[in-house]
């Protein structure tokens, strides 16, 4: 029955763009002119797959979630493939060597050795508690990553609120700041950032959007920690007060080592320029395989050093990471015609978008709500250039990022804050989102469904702090 499926869906995918992919194969390479505007409807597929299936089938979902995403994948692939040939096998080869293995790589590296750093001691669930880990998840966010951030400080506050029934907003707080929010200072926080350091956005520049990011911490925070209280008050205390008191203390410490090469490899890639080297056709840098080498290396030694007690400690297991793997593989190639049209900008499909994009607050939310559902990195780079274009046509890329860096801050800082900030909305807008709520899943707390995270949490609480951050900042 699924084989036919699969047949029926390409047929109609196929019908429906024969026409103009035809012409298009004899005329031009550029996708984002000719792409219409259904040929993302694979990438809807795995969307409505990822938000619907776990809620409806669940037990279909947690055993063949790779199938389904590897059926998105093909039904965009092998049409695409059919009518461009060598362009749309140039397209696929390029998304998965420049973006989708170094992308996976880097949150493998990160949670590997994240997962072997074990905070041993007995942390009470209050709210008091709670907040601060929150607030410290925060801060290191920008300086690890929010990915390694986020591995790194969640199994200690799933096993400080063990004991406590509600703790399902606890783990959606931990979203909103520490696997999104939190990453906003630095381009080592979150991949969007990074990407605009690699073209010519000064490291330490993306600290003007500190007001924005601290005034959406300390108003979650507080927040937080008001609806905490509440739900505090309605615990039984009996199970808390049933452990022994144990000093808290770090195991797998030498792992902050292997971070700090983490960081370093990054760093690296963004600063040296060693030429490139060809890899199926695509032109990737030598100080990205670099980079990439050494990510795996601290990965290894993390593996081969860190005692089996603290990842046990840890709960640790390779599911969360390989439930990430199968569905960005997914969402990496349906992905394809979507950002070609975006990158077309006001002769692609979607230029009603791109032409109604021109102060502060529209880049704003026009690049944080595609983020919300888009991955945020491409997203980010789209606008990124598409600022750029818009203020300074005919002008080279070092000399348009030396201008937009100090004459249009209030548009790269709506860039910026819009890509890390709405990452938050929903679980795909940021791999540890779903990172973290698999980890959660495994420990036992019910997560909200997609719809039921949006609609429960990111719409009315985040929507209407980013409302508020419009008005004050942008």
């Amino acid at each position: 029955m699924k084989r036919y499926l699969s047949i029926f869906y390409c047929a109609i995918f196929v019908s429906l763009i024969m026409p103009s992919l035809c012409m298009a194969a004899e005329s031009s390479v550029n996708l984002g002119f000719l792409l219409p505007l259904w040929s993302i409807l694979p990438f809807a597929g795995i969307l409505l797959s990822i938000a619907l299936m776990p809620l409806f089938v669940p037990h279909f979902w947690h055993y063949h979630f790779p199938k389904v995403s590897a059926f998105w994948a093909m039904s965009f692939a092998m049409p695409f493939l059919y009518f461009f040939r060598e362009i749309a096998a140039y397209e696929i080869a390029h998304i998965i060597i420049i973006d989708y293995i170094p992308f996976i790589l880097l949150l493998w590296a990160l949670f590997t050795v994240s997962g072997g750093i074990y905070v041993r001691g007995s942390l009470k669930g209050t709210p008091a508690v709670n907040t601060v880990i929150l607030m410290i998840g925060t801060l290191l966010a920008s300086v690890i990553g929010t990915t390694g951030a986020s591995m790194l400080m969640i199994r200690p506050i799933l096993r400080s609120n063990a004991w406590r029934v509600h703790k399902v907003h606890t783990i959606v707080f931990f979203i909103f700041l520490v696997s999104n929010i939190g990453g906003a200072l630095t381009p080592l926080g979150d991949p969007p950032l990074f990407l605009g350091f690699l073209h010519g956005v000064p490291f330490f520049w993306t600290m003007h959007i500190l007001p924005e990011m601290a005034f959406a911490s300390v108003i979650l925070l507080v927040l937080y920690f008001i609806m905490d209280s509440y739900c505090y008050k309605k615990e039984s205390k009996t199970d808390a007060s049933d452990t022994e008191p144990e000093p808290l203390r770090i195991e797998g410490s030498y792992n902050f080592i292997f971070l700090a090469g983490i960081i370093a490899a990054v760093l690296f890639s963004g600063t040296v320029k060693l030429g490139e080297v060809n890899l199926f056709g695509v032109h990737q840098t030598a100080e990205n395989l670099i980079r990439d080498a050494v990510l795996i290396l601290m990965g290894v030694l993390s593996l081969v050093f860190t005692k089996a007690e603290a990842r046990k400690g840890n709960e640790f297991s390779w599911a969360p990471i390989l439930e990430v793997a199968y569905l960005f593989a997914g969402i990496f190639i349906t992905i394809i015609p979507a950002l070609a049209i975006l990158k077309a900008g006001e002769q692609g499909a979607l230029a009603v978008v791109t032409k109604s994009v021109n102060t502060p607050a529209q880049y704003f939310w026009a690049v944080g709500l595609l983020s919300s559902f888009l991955d945020n990195a491409p997203t980010y780079l789209t606008f990124f250039n598409s600022a750029l274009g818009k203020f300074y046509p005919g002008v080279s890329e070092a000399q348009a990022v030396s201008a937009l860096i100090v004459e249009k801050i209030p548009y790269l800082a709506a860039i910026s804050a819009g890509a890390v900030f709405m990452g938050a909305n929903t679980y795909i807008g940021n791999a540890p989102n779903f990172m973290v709520k698999s980890i959660a899943e495994e420990a036992g707390i019910k997560m909200p469904s997609f719809f039921g995270f949006m609609f429960k949490y990111s719409i009315p609480i985040l929507i209407t702090l980013f409302v508020v951050i419009t008005l004050i900042f942008f």
